[in-house]
């Protein structure tokens, strides 16, 4: 990874990096001086803001608190731990290793270490769970304050452990009702706790969004490393191989092994009006046109109407939003609107 980093330093063209985010998998098996090493490598090869967004994905059982004061040392100053649930039934359903107590413990012993930006993810839709169950993970989850709560419904992929159990009939998922019920929960218990949803999943406290996903979200060019990682540089999407072996081989032969994804004016379109029309800002339609050449009203008019009249979505000052109703049916909306 230290080699693909040196590899890749002309990729984003100089431009200044603003965040670095360790994650998905869990990073945060590797030890204290191996992310020291990565974050060198970074360090010397690009050209670093002042205090970027430092984030590492963890799970509770890794994160001892000698643990968490070396990432502290590092620079890394915001933490995202994979709780899920606080419930173990849940939590030994969902394959966990940690348990409630260890997770309490973990968020605790971040903030002794000195973080001040902490993300929880949770997971509803799991079968067995219900509102109910919700309310407790909630109320423990607001009981440790952090600054900022993802959350999750659990989807069901076929050759997956889950995938088989499904089709073996050793669980019921939970049906559309009930996860709708989950969902709208969630969002007015966390509304009522003053955090903000600014994306469909993700809630945040005094403006602490996740910077690094924003630029996501709102198409910033962004570089990945290692097995399986995505970049996009505005034009392209490239993917790296996800096999260890060949990836390592190649590398090794100063050879970054990747699949290039060429951009059409539509794909690009409709991967802005997903990721935008997702977020509390919005889908700019007037930007959306001037970038690529979509224009929103005239392509979509009946469907857009119908979306208004149903209460799904509304246009404000040619920023088109999800209503709360909207966000129900969100991947629905947003593919009636695609350019195809």
């Amino acid at each position: 990874m230290e080699k693909e980093i040196e590899l890749q330093k002309a990729y984003l063209n100089r431009e200044k990096i603003n965040t670095i985010y360790f994650g998905g998998g869990t990073p945060s098996i590797l030890e204290i001086n191996e992310l020291e090493k990565l974050l060198s490598s970074i360090k010397n090869n690009f050209k670093i803001a002042q205090n970027p967004e430092i984030t590492l994905e963890a799970n509770p059982d890794d994160l001892t608190f000698e643990q968490l004061t070396g990432l502290k040392s590092l620079g890394i100053n915001r933490l995202s731990i994979g709780i899920q649930s606080f419930n173990d039934r849940i939590l030994k359903f969902l394959n966990r290793v940690h348990n409630s107590k260890e997770a309490i413990k973990c968020v605790k012993n971040s903030r002794k270490a000195g973080f001040d930006n902490i993300s929880i993810d949770l997971i509803f839709s799991i079968p067995g769970s219900s509102v109910h169950l919700l309310q407790e993970d909630i109320k423990m989850a607001l009981g440790l304050h952090p600054e900022h709560i993802s959350v999750y419904g659990l989807t069901i992929e076929e050759k997956t452990v889950f995938g088989n159990w499904q089709k073996n009939n050793k669980f019921t998922q939970v049906s559309d009702e009930e996860s709708a019920s989950q969902f709208d929960f969630l969002m007015s218990k966390l509304e009522e706790n003053n955090f903000e949803q600014y994306e469909i999943s993700n809630f945040c406290r005094d403006g602490k969004y996740s910077i690094h996903n924003t630029s996501y979200w709102k198409n910033v060019n962004y570089l990945g490393i290692g097995p399986g990682a995505h970049s996009f540089n505005g034009k392209t999407r490239q993917f790296n191989i996800s096999n260890n072996h060949k990836y390592m081989n190649s590398i090794l032969r100063g050879i970054i092994p990747f699949k290039l994804d060429e951009l059409n004016h539509k794909s690009l379109a409709n991967e802005f009006l997903l990721t935008s029309l997702r977020t509390k800002w919005g889908c700019d339609i007037q930007k959306l046109k001037e970038l690529y050449g979509y224009n929103l009203i005239e392509f979509q008019q009946q469907k857009i109407e119908q979306l208004i009249k149903h209460g799904f979505i509304i246009i404000d000052d040619d920023i088109a939003f999800l209503t709360r109703k909207g966000k129900f049916v969100a991947d629905d909306v947003i593919s009636d609107l695609f350019w195809v």
